[in-house]
């Protein structure tokens, strides 16, 4: 299993739970949505061309309402 970070690095989570200043808790957030809107969306289209049972692997995951 990866040891990497996912979406967030450890600063943007500490950021967005509150544990910053509220301007880095807004500069964490846009940062995080610009991941989303670029690349993680070009991931997305790439499984989707190439791999759809793993696209369906992170719809599970990322879908799931019972995640803690």
């Amino acid at each position: 299993m990866s040891t990497g970070r996912g979406l967030l690095t450890d600063y943007e989570k500490n950021c967005i739970a509150g544990k910053k200043e509220k301007q880095r808790e807004y500069e964490a957030r846009s940062r995080v949505r610009a991941r989303i809107e670029g690349p993680l969306m070009n991931d997305i289209a790439h499984l989707k061309k190439h791999d759809p049972e793993l696209l369906n692997e992170l719809r599970q995951v990322v879908c799931d309402d019972e995640i803690e």
